[in-house]
């Protein structure tokens, strides 16, 4: 019997195999980490836009005054704040709307979570209230 005919695995198998191992598991670990990523941003755009709805559903019916402010979304949505500016609307450009005497107001409002990155904007024209 020779030295090669030994059914034991050489050092050189050994490492290729663990080389490739690791090249998976490291491909499989990014993939795992982009994933949680997209769906971490997926839940805040959905949950920012209805938060971000809701606050201009308050806007819209009067409970809440329109004017710049900001703050949280109580203890349901505690990470979650918001920030309204309201200017008054300009539209120059358009022919016919320059001329309006009663020029709606350009409310904007922003949702963000904690400290994180994520921030999701919502622009409205319009009176508050329906006059």
């Amino acid at each position: 019997i020779s030295l090669y005919d030994s059914k034991a695995f050489t050092l050189l198998e050994v490492m290729i195999a663990i080389a490739i191992m690791a090249i998976t598991l490291t491909t499989l670990y990014g993939s795992q980490s982009r994933s949680l990523s997209y769906a971490t941003e997926a839940h805040f755009n959905i949950l920012a836009s209805s938060l971000a709805a809701a606050k201009l559903a308050e806007l819209q019916s009067g409970i809440h005054e329109l004017v710049g402010d900001s703050g949280d979304f109580g203890d349901d949505f505690s990470q979650y704040s918001w920030q309204i500016d309201v200017e008054d609307g300009s539209f120059e450009e358009i022919e016919g709307l320059a001329d309006m005497e009663d020029l709606p107001q350009r409310v904007d409002i922003r949702v963000r979570w904690g400290d994180s990155p994520y921030s999701y904007s919502l622009r409205y024209y319009g009176h508050g209230t329906d006059k």
